[in-house]
């Protein structure tokens, strides 16, 4: 087969959901709305803890850059993913499609660890309620988002930088976006090292955020249950149980295709798992943690009622 490396202009074919073209409209249709709904929610989100002096707090602020970070991570899949189910051009340029790769891989790590920033500070709130503005001061907020943010870009880098070294054959990516199992696929050669240091930095950016949100939320629970309502027992753990919910789905689909050996790794499956960590759990979020929220619902009905009035 053909071998080419990062200074070749030949482009990649996706094949996206072509080997079914009966689901192509269908999830086309779908995808449309949940994409629609992603960006409003998590511009409402954005712009309501901007503009409410109510969600001027540590928990909104970690929601507000989960929302742009929402924002920008379903954009940089989900159009490609449009145009190709729309049959227009399913082909991508090598350098088009590192960097996908690359924002990609720099955004879903971001992700992962401000998720367990979030349930950090939700630990603090709960279990430390005396304590927490001492805490979760302005200054440890904005450390532990920059903290995410560069996280992620390192990961990324590192493991974007690992892929580019290898050689690869042949064009065809079996895939709706350039994700690192794919390329993967496509080595040339023996991948058992590269793969190697790439799980390495795979459970770093994966495993220890998804420990430190289990730990947090097994004390929040140890908290709750010594609460004597038994109203505020059940929306507590209503709240953290939706929260775990969305967690699981995005833990657990990245989990399945990240830390997988590549000889396992289904192509097929991986297409339709990676739909809920691009397109389900973006959308969510925002519905998620702010679905039984006052402030929230009480800021939205403020500007609703602004706009009433206004016309």
């Amino acid at each position: 087969m053909e071998t080419f490396n990062f200074s070749s202009d030949q482009a990649f074919f996706l094949v996206g959901f072509s080997d079914w073209p009966h689901l192509e409209l269908v999830l086309f249709v779908v995808i449309s709305i949940l994409y629609s709904l992603t960006l409003l929610g998590n511009s409402s989100i954005i712009a309501l803890s901007r503009t409410d002096l109510r969600l001027q707090t540590p928990m909104y602020f970690f929601l507000s850059h989960l929302s742009f970070l929402d924002l920008c991570y379903t954009t940089s899949t989900v159009p490609q993913l449009l145009i190709n189910l729309h049959g227009l051009d399913r082909t991508i340029s090598y350098a088009r499609c590192v960097a996908q790769l690359l924002i990609f891989l720099s955004l879903a790590s971001t992700e992962c660890v401000l998720l367990g920033v979030m349930a950090f500070d939700r630990y603090a709130a709960v279990c430390h309620p005396l304590h927490y503005t001492t805490i979760m001061h302005p200054q440890l907020c904005h450390a532990l988002a920059i903290s995410s943010w560069v996280g992620g870009l390192v990961n990324s880098l590192i493991q974007t930088g690992l892929m580019m070294a290898m050689p690869l054959c042949g064009h065809r990516l079996n895939h709706f976006f350039c994700e690192m199992p794919i390329f993967l696929k496509l080595a040339c050669e023996e991948t058992r090292r590269t793969e190697a240091k790439m799980f390495v930095a795979r459970t770093i950016v994966l495993v220890c955020p998804a420990a430190l949100i289990l730990g947090s939320y097994a004390r929040i629970a140890r908290a709750v249950l010594k609460v004597k309502s038994s109203s505020g027992r059940r929306k507590a753990f209503g709240t953290c149980g939706s929260h775990i919910l969305v967690v699981s789905l995005f833990y657990g689909s990245a989990i399945y295709t990240y830390l997988q050996p590549t000889h396992t790794y289904s192509e097929s499956q991986g297409k339709f798992i990676a739909l809920f960590y691009t397109i389900v759990t973006p959308m969510l979020n925002p519905l998620i943690y702010t679905l039984r929220n006052k402030d929230v619902k009480g800021a939205l009905w403020k500007v609703l009622g602004r706009g009433t009035d206004s016309q």
